[in-house]
């Protein structure tokens, strides 16, 4: 017994080789056996199903975080890329609505350079600066004076038709006075009949009248005014504007007219001023 209990270590290093061959003829016969058999394959797998919930409780947190980031991280460039997105739709829309007012204006100075094609002489195009704001005045300013050539008593022409005169000139710019304006008087022709007459502003804007038409004469609502190229002024056959209500009253001598521009009184922003030709 003495013997075999014996620390030596010859002996230990033979019994350590003996274990370790066991070892390993037993791990080489396990993989044989679960080579052919799969019996570990089996137990493998019972483990897995028992061993899973605790794995995903170990990597859950982490593949949240990381899910997490990720979708924060896409919410900021989509919120980045939405942001771009409106900028860009508001450009677009300024630059539509800036080519759709280059295409209106186009337009009113195509009308303007038409409505030339009948004056003798020159013509100047300008641009509406202010409005007066008085109650009893209807005047505006444009941006062509002295300079231009502009003077004092000059026809102002819009696209539709007669817009006014010349009031005041200074050196670059000048005062219009508007065929409305109550101090304003126009010599006029009925389109229909030839007959002339003068139409007086009222001080509204859409508003003139005919004060000097006897109760008998044949005027009827939807005529056209046009200038009568009286006075040296305005040219003649411009329209000034439409009859819009005839009233008739037996107990007074004269009818009671109102006219409708045909200039866009509170709407153009472009005036032509016109150079007659003198005969």
């Amino acid at each position: 017994m003495v013997a075999f209990r014996s620390h030596d270590t010859t002996g230990r290093t033979s019994g350590l080789l003996l274990r370790s061959v066991l070892y390993a003829l037993l791990a080489l016969g396990l993989i044989v056996f679960d080579k052919r058999y799969d019996q570990l394959g089996r137990i493998r797998r019972t483990l897995s199903i028992v061993v899973y919930p605790i794995e995903l409780a170990v990597t859950s947190p982490f593949e949240g975080w990381s899910w997490l980031r990720a979708s924060v991280t896409t919410r900021d460039v989509l919120r980045a890329e939405n942001a771009r997105l409106r900028a860009e739709l508001r450009t677009d829309q300024f630059q539509l609505q800036r080519l759709a007012a280059l295409e209106a204006e186009n337009g009113r100075l195509r009308a303007l350079r038409k409505a030339t094609a009948g004056v003798g002489g020159k013509f100047l195009v300008g641009d509406i600066m202010d409005v007066d704001l008085d109650a009893f005045r209807e005047r505006v300013l444009v941006d062509k004076g002295a300079r231009d050539g502009v003077y004092v008593g000059q026809a102002v022409l819009d696209a539709s038709g007669v817009f006014g005169q010349v009031a005041h000139v200074d050196e670059r710019t000048s005062d219009v006075i508007l065929i409305t304006d109550a101090t304003n008087a126009i010599p006029v022709m009925v389109n229909r009949t030839g007959m002339r007459t003068i139409a007086v502003g009222t001080g509204e804007p859409n508003r003139l009248k005919l004060p000097y038409l006897p109760i008998t004469t044949d005027v009827v609502k939807g005529d056209l005014l046009v200038t009568s190229g009286l006075g040296g002024v305005f040219p003649e056959g411009y329209p000034v504007g439409t009859v819009g209500d005839v009233k008739r009253d037996p107990a007074q001598s004269l009818a009671d007219v109102d006219v409708r521009p045909a200039a866009a009184i509170d709407r153009s922003r472009e005036l032509l001023f016109v150079w007659l030709t003198r005969k």
